[in-house]
């Protein structure tokens, strides 16, 4: 019986990678173009699908060499840069298994990608946290003192929940938190831990300043999460700054609050 085009390209597109190679021997003599391109749309996808694969085993992997075997815990901060709202750090302990597909840097996901992966980070991790440090908190001790808080607390809270671990890996440059810290720039996009304590705590900052935009519609918070975009800036000038501005990252173009 010969098979329509369309039931082979199902066939394809729902199979794995042993069931693709059988099938694709067995299709080695059509010639139907509908049918050649379904199999060269299932090679790149399978292909794909191992080019995720195996950049996510060396995301544990790299973790599990800095942590020589041990239970590591990944730090990372959101809202560094921002002139409005608060500082976020997110803290995850990731069990070696089950491994969560598409852990990267923050930055490089969607929103919706995002959220389904914080939802799956908490349901996987061992323990995880956030923890903000608000704008006049900001304002009253610098971002540095703020930074260091904000990790501390963190550990603790991870601390807190019943977990011990051997080591701290900490995105970017060194902070001197802890003994077991282990410094990894651009750690998000290498270590499994710290890329889903950014993703967790960018995904819960974002959804502060989503709400902050409708109690402060005309800072457009929702869309610029705070940076100092040109119609943020502009609505700055327009109408002062609201209580969860930070007042010393606004010198440049401020004029007095009139909240």
């Amino acid at each position: 019986m010969i098979q329509t085009v369309a039931d082979i390209r199902k066939r394809l597109q729902e199979a794995d990678a042993a069931e693709f190679a059988v099938l694709e021997r067995s299709l080695v003599a059509d010639t139907r173009k509908g049918v050649l391109s379904a199999i060269e749309s299932a090679r790149r996808r399978l292909e794909a699908q191992q080019a995720e694969a195996t950049r996510i085993e060396g995301l544990y992997a790299y973790e599990c060499e800095l942590a020589r075997g041990g239970v590591a815990v990944g730090l990372d901060e959101v809202g560094r840069g921002p002139v409005a709202g608060p500082l976020t750090v997110g803290a995850v302990v990731l069990p070696p298994e089950p491994r969560i597909l598409g852990l990267n840097d923050s930055k490089q996901l969607t929103a919706q990608h995002r959220e389904e992966l914080a939802a799956q980070i908490k349901e996987t991790a061992i323990a995880w946290t956030v923890q903000h440090v608000e704008p006049d908190s900001i304002d009253a001790v610098g971002m540095t003192a703020s930074l260091r808080f904000a990790f501390l607390k963190a550990l603790g809270a991870i601390e807190e929940q019943g977990v011990s671990f051997d080591a701290v890996l900490l995105d970017g440059n060194p902070m001197r938190l802890d003994p077991r810290e282990k410094n990894v720039v651009k750690g998000d996009a290498k270590c499994a831990s710290i890329a889903a304590a950014s993703i967790v705590a960018k995904v819960e900052r974002d959804g502060i300043m989503c709400r902050m935009s409708e109690r402060y519609p005309v800072y457009g918070f929702d869309a610029n999460k705070g940076y100092a975009s040109k119609d943020h800036i502009d609505a700055i000038k327009e109408h002062g700054l609201s209580p969860i501005h930070r007042v010393s990252f606004c010198t440049a173009f401020t004029q007095e609050t009139l909240f």
